[in-house]
């Protein structure tokens, strides 16, 4: 869409690619790690030791995802106005790291509910403007690349996290199907720390790229109000946007993958370990389905992620051994691994650099709104008919997106 600027691309590069990209995947590494040690957990948390119903387990997962939707479309807006994307960051990293210690004291599911809809009130401030850091970082031939390597760094977190997770469950109480008060304290009281570090690292080593005018909107006034989020883009992005809600009503949180595998009698450091399996693959992904992506173009990539993730979630539904879940978890870490980074290097090619902030914001926005209804939906579908049925929902709606992104989108 435009050149990078040279603060962007020269001068030292880490692993080839702009200083900011590794320090934000920093950033997003250590985040990470404190995010599965403190929330990833939360819905066996929820049903052992509060004893929540899966209604309540399904309106915490969709809420908490869908509660910053809104403040990702407005923190990216402002992002373009100010042109700054930095101050943000750092707000939204700041908060979710205050957020995440009363977590400690939490005693009822409503208590949990207020606690993470403020993490993901500092995850909705953050997320656009850091995302549009990324891709202001990069050219438009490393996108792929960047946003690959900045989700597998990103992974890479996840894995620490759950496998310092793995070792305090086994400290504090061994095996077992549920997870105990005592252990889920720890977790807490240890995930903090690399929270604080996290946004250390971005307040010192990320810097703000200076960025090049777009010739497309050189003379204009940028608009303002609502009109101004939602002006100015290409109908390839706004139809990516309806067929990534569609997509998405179907894909409810990943709760509801956790506690498939609970249904199933796997114990609590098995689905630990299980989650450490997902993100190892993951991780391993990210960064050649990234660099794929920029050969052979991003809508087939993710073309193929959604029908392996349809895939996955039959398993899910048709499972009844505990080796099944293995292979599952494995197959769902290679679904994030091609269409998480791929899917914002998409975006970055659909608009104008002066609109990506705004159009991160609407991508996510989109995304969280829709997850809200899909939880809810999947926590219906798992109490009114069985376990099975959100997973039969969710391939369904993946193989419909999958008709929509090769039928209707052209690169």
């Amino acid at each position: 869409m435009t050149g990078i600027s040279d603060t962007a691309t020269g001068g030292k590069r880490i692993w080839g690619l702009s200083p900011n990209v590794f320090f934000l995947g920093m950033v997003s590494l250590l985040t990470d790690v404190s995010t599965e040690m403190i929330f990833t957990l939360l819905p066996l948390f929820l049903r052992h030791v509060l004893r929540a119903p899966f209604t309540a387990i399904g309106l915490i997962g969709g809420l908490s995802e869908s509660a910053d939707a809104i403040l990702r479309i407005l923190s990216g807006w402002f992002s373009d106005r100010i042109g700054k994307r930095k101050l943000l960051a750092v707000l939204g990293y700041s908060i979710s790291t205050i957020a995440k210690p009363f977590m400690y004291l939490a005693g009822s599911w409503c208590a949990v509910l207020g606690i993470r809809f403020s993490d993901r009130v500092g995850k909705g401030i953050r997320t656009s403007p850091r995302d549009a850091l990324v891709a202001d970082s990069v050219s438009a031939g490393e996108r792929g690349r960047g946003f690959g390597l900045h989700r597998a760094m990103d992974t890479f977190g996840a894995i620490l996290g759950l496998a310092i997770a793995a070792i305090i469950i086994y400290l504090v109480q061994g095996g077992g199907l549920e997870l105990g008060l005592d252990t889920y304290q720890w977790l807490v009281l240890v995930g903090v720390v690399p929270a604080v570090l996290a946004v250390l690292v971005l307040l010192i080593f990320v810097r703000e790229p200076g960025r090049k005018p777009s010739p497309d909107y050189e003379g204009r006034v940028a608009p303002t109000g609502h009109r101004g989020l939602i002006k100015g883009f290409d109908s390839r992005f706004k139809v990516f946007l309806a067929i990534m809600a569609i997509f998405t009503l179907g894909n409810s949180s990943d709760f509801f993958v956790l506690l498939r595998a609970w249904n199933l009698d796997v114990s609590l450091i098995y689905v630990v370990v299980m989650l450490i399996l997902f993100n190892v693959t993951y991780a391993v992904i990210s960064l050649p389905a990234g660099m794929l992506s920029d050969k052979l173009g991003r809508r087939r990539v993710i073309t193929l992620g959604w029908f392996i993730y349809a895939l996955v979630y039959l398993g899910f539904a048709l499972a009844s051994e505990v080796w099944q879940v293995w292979l599952l978890f494995a197959g769902y870490g290679i679904y994030y691994g091609l269409v998480e980074g791929v899917a914002r290097a998409f975006v970055a090619d659909l608009v104008v650099e002066e609109k990506r902030g705004t159009a991160y914001g609407l991508y996510h926005g989109v995304v969280g709104l829709t997850l809200l209804p899909a939880s809810l939906i999947a926590g219906w579908l798992w109490q009114a008919y069985s376990p099975a049925a959100p997973f039969y929902f969710g391939a369904a709606l993946a193989f419909a997106a999958m008709l929509g992104i090769m039928g209707l989108i052209r690169e």
